[in-house]
């Protein structure tokens, strides 16, 4: 793509996300919301592969009717209490009409179909962004409304997304599509915090989303894009694939590591909220999505691939990690001694 093109693309998404982000009225976070659709379609189908164009008008449909639902829940709010603050949304059936629109612009469980499928058509960087900064405009929305929205109902999505999303992974082998299943089942234990304690939904969410930068940059260095291709990349970069596996582990949610925090924090606060079955049960779902965590893991950091079909060696590279991801892997392995200083600051 043209670089003054590619530019003018991320700027759009850029301003987009900053005009959502930092509005008080309804019409102005429609629009952040539409420029943000648009600014990404060009990204998606820059390959002019049929999957690639297949991914964007997937992606343009679901975004669309779900911005029309958006516009559509504001005017009937307004239209019910002449408020178009976007704090102010009080009347049942447009926060219902809001929870659902959403859904659709996040891909929660169930209106998630269209997710794995634009991932999977995408390149890995515009991947990257559709999975994490592409979801902080609606995850703000949903902040901002937290206190109106229908608890059982979020509940119920948020135990769909968790058992979904790790039961449609299991049987991936494309690590795109494992990687929109496990976005799905990240933002189950989002959804079932919201209400109670909106701020560790956005705590959960930015963990999310240097644990997930991480590892798309990394799979983006060793070019890597199905789990057959994974089973090799050892010989590639070993510290590289070494410090991929503590980052999948890290989003799988085990102890010592950064991921543990969010899981740890979200059941406590559910247990305080007299929520201790809905706690168990996204607890026990999760493990669901361990399974393929720890598949991705293995095939990470196998040296030697367990059937017979002759494989290509690769090279070692001679390249420098990037600082980049040199830190997020930090990030991504090391956050959770210091949680003490993480709550203080949230």
């Amino acid at each position: 793509m043209n670089p003054q093109a590619n530019l003018i693309f991320i700027t759009s998404l850029l301003l987009g996300t900053t005009i959502t982000i930092s509005s008080n009225h309804w019409i102005m976070a429609w629009t952040g919301l539409e420029i943000n659709t648009l600014a990404i379609l060009p990204l998606i189908s820059k390959s002019h592969h049929p999957r690639a164009i297949e991914a964007a008008t997937k992606y343009f449909l679901t975004q669309a009717a779900a911005s029309a639902l958006v516009l559509f829940s504001s005017m009937t709010n307004a239209w019910h209490t002449g408020q178009w603050d976007i704090t102010q949304l009080t009347h049942p059936t447009s926060c219902l009409i809001l929870t659902s629109a959403i859904a659709m612009k996040l891909g929660l469980v169930p209106f998630h179909f269209w997710f794995p499928e634009v991932l999977q058509g995408s390149p890995l960087t515009t991947g990257l962004i559709l999975s994490t900064a592409m979801k902080l405009p609606p995850m703000t929305l949903l902040y901002m409304t937290s206190s109106s929205l229908n608890p059982t109902l979020l509940t119920i999505l948020a135990i769909l997304s968790a058992a979904l999303g790790g039961w449609m992974g299991l049987n991936q082998t494309q690590i795109r599509k494992i990687l929109a299943f496990s976005s799905i089942s990240h933002l189950g234990w989002m959804a079932i915090i919201l209400i109670y304690n909106p701020k560790l939904t956005l705590l959960n969410f930015y963990l999310y989303a240097v644990m997930t930068t991480a590892v798309f940059l990394t799979l983006n260095t060793t070019k890597v894009l199905k789990l057959s291709t994974l089973l090799t990349a050892w010989t590639k970069a070993p510290s590289l694939s070494t410090m991929l596996l503590l980052t999948l582990l890290s989003l799988a949610g085990l102890p010592p590591l950064t991921g543990f925090l969010p899981k740890w924090l979200i059941i406590q606060e559910l247990t305080k909220q007299d929520m201790a079955p809905a706690a168990t049960l996204i607890s026990l779902l999760s493990l669901l999505s361990l399974f393929f965590y720890l598949r991705l893991a293995y095939c990470t950091t196998i040296t030697l691939p367990p059937h017979t079909t002759n494989h290509m060696k690769q090279w070692r590279t001679n390249k420098p990690t990037s600082t980049a991801i040199a830190i997020l892997t930090t990030v991504s392995v090391m956050l959770l001694p210091a949680s003490p200083m993480i709550l203080t600051i949230v």
